[in-house]
Formats: C-alpha cells, sequence, structure tokens
C-alpha cells in the first residue's frame, strides 16, 4: 500500500490553524496582550482617572496582564491600602473597582469641597435668581431695571456659584443675556422651568398696593449707583 504524503503547505496550514485555535481559546479566558507597564503602578492609573467603576476583564485588557493577576492585585492593592491607613481605599463595587475617599477623612473633604458654598444667598441675590428665572433670557440692564437697583455684583455671584449663566447677545442692544442653569433647577428640586410656582399668588392685588408708600421706602437710585445691600463678588 503507498504511503500518503502530506504536503508542506497542508502542514503549515495545520501548524497555523493549530496556533490561532490556542491563541483564541488564551484570549477567551484571560484577554492576554504585550504588558505596557509594571501591574501594581498601571492599574493605580487607570484607577485614578476612571469616572466609574472598571471591572477587572477590562481593566486586563489595558493593562495587558492576565485576568486572574489583575484580581489578585487589585485584592492585595484594596489590602495595603487599609493596612496603611491610606485617606483613600480601593472598593469592589458594581461589578468594578474605583478609588473613593475613606469614611474617617469625609469631614476633611467635604470642609475642602464645601467651603464658601454653604453660605446663604442674600435676598439681594434671591430676588435677582429669580428675575432671571422668571424673565429668561434676560440681560443685566433689564434685571437692573426690574428690581430698581444695580445687580452686576449679584450677577458676578450667581455666575460663579453656577446658579446663572451666559445665553448669547439681544440681537437688538448686543447685551449678554442669561439664563439659570440645570444646577439651578437641581437645587430647588425640580426638572423643568414648566415647574416652577406662578407668580399671581404671590403678587398683591393693585387696589391694594400703595405706590406712594412703596417709593417713598424704596426710592429708585440713580444709574451710577449699586445695591447697597450686596456684597461683591466675594458674597
Amino acid at each position: 500500500m503507498t504511503e500518503t504524503q502530506t504536503s508542506p503547505d497542508v502542514e503549515l496550514e495545520a501548524t497555523e490553524a493549530t496556533e490561532a485555535t490556542e491563541a483564541a481559546v488564551e484570549s477567551e479566558g484571560e484577554a492576554l496582550s504585550i504588558p505596557l507597564a509594571d501591574l501594581r503602578p498601571a492599574l493605580e492609573a487607570l484607577l485614578m482617572v476612571a469616572d466609574q467603576p472598571l471591572d477587572d476583564i477590562t481593566l486586563a485588557t489595558a493593562v495587558g496582564y492576565p485576568v486572574s493577576e489583575v484580581s489578585g492585585a487589585l485584592a492585595a492593592l484594596a489590602s495595603e491600602y487599609d493596612e496603611q491607613v491610606r485617606g483613600f481605599e480601593l472598593r469592589s463595587v458594581a461589578g468594578g473597582w474605583r478609588y473613593y475617599t475613606r469614611e474617617e477623612f469625609a469631614p476633611v473633604v467635604e470642609k475642602f469641597v464645601l467651603e464658601g458654598q454653604q453660605a446663604r444667598l442674600t435676598n439681594a441675590a434671591l430676588e435677582t435668581l429669580a428675575v432671571v428665572a422668571y424673565k429668561q433670557p434676560v440681560s443685566r440692564s433689564r434685571v437692573s431695571a426690574i428690581r430698581g437697583v444695580n445687580v452686576d455684583g449679584v450677577m458676578r455671584t450667581l455666575l460663579s456659584r453656577g446658579l446663572v449663566e451666559e445665553a448669547g447677545t439681544d440681537t437688538e442692544t448686543g447685551a449678554n443675556l442669561y439664563r439659570t442653569t440645570n444646577y439651578f433647577l437641581e437645587r430647588i428640586g425640580i426638572t423643568s422651568l414648566d415647574e416652577l410656582p406662578e407668580l399671581a399668588p404671590f403678587v398683591p392685588d393693585m387696589d391694594e398696593f400703595d405706590f406712594d408708600e412703596a417709593l417713598a421706602t424704596h426710592a429708585v437710585p440713580l444709574a451710577g449707583d449699586s445695591d447697597s445691600d450686596v456684597p461683591d463678588a466675594g458674597e
């Protein structure tokens, strides 16, 4: 019987197919690639910039190490941070890993983040914010005309607090227009400006309003005057 001989080309194709199969199995199980850096520092660098929890496979793919090694390194890092009582900790949450401030240091972080943000707005600032909310988009001069005082200082405060923002310019006058922000909606607990309360219940009846008394009590300043009850942008 004649022995069948296999050509070199067939043997080469068989070898390549075997190698490809082995590579596919290996990639499916461990998602390997060429390591770009030392494992632990690489994981720390990625987690430092992550804005959401990263799972083991995602991290393994990024750093080029087997998933099993990445999982072990993450657990070791978390344990190491706990032993050293670092200001942060590495938590496994929502199917991934992410850095968090250690609970015992929360008051320090809270004080830093909220420094100056807890100060209550003055009545002048609240009045100006209300005008912008109901008249937006509106210019500073229009707000000043409605309130009867200069509102430049208050508007700077509202801008710095992120409660109002620029909204283009007036086509007729070229003045900057302003509107409230999404942060404003968040702070007052509504999802849309349509949910702002109607003004009618807060406006007095015209026949009950004493214009003479109002004019005597709230004299309208000249154009160059400033709002006397409003601190500057440092409010």
